[in-house]
């Protein structure tokens, strides 16, 4: 059983860094503010969430680790408050932008726009 949780972790780990490596790309690549929100979102959830929860499989799954329990538990825990944050501060910065007008965005259905009246 450590045997499995060990390599699932080095699956997860290693996950999380490719994602990390598309979110990057897609901060450069992408065209605008929206859709490079989308992309560091990605990376943060991929590239920080997985890997954490691969560190907590890993660590359970290690012989050798004095406070693995521990290790594991902080790791979850951090991983969990990160897939909580991450989604609502993406969510945030792109209400903030679209209230202040701070992009040009020429959008075919804007549901916001009744939100806009009510200001």
């Amino acid at each position: 059983m450590s045997e499995i949780l060990f390599y699932l972790g080095a699956i997860m780990i290693i996950i999380g860094g490719i994602c990390d490596l598309f979110g990057a790309l897609g901060l450069l690549r992408f065209p605008n503010f929206y859709i490079r929100l989308h992309a560091a979102t990605v990376g943060t959830i991929g590239g920080a969430a997985v890997p954490l929860f691969g560190v907590g499989f890993l660590a359970l799954g290690s012989d050798f680790l004095p406070h693995k329990h521990a290790i594991a538990g902080a790791s979850f825990i951090t991983g969990i408050i990160v897939l909580l944050a991450a989604p609502a501060g993406a969510h945030a910065l792109a209400y903030a932008a679209h209230k202040a007008k701070l992009v040009k965005w020429q959008p075919k259905v804007d549901h916001l726009a009744e939100v806009k009246n009510d200001d």
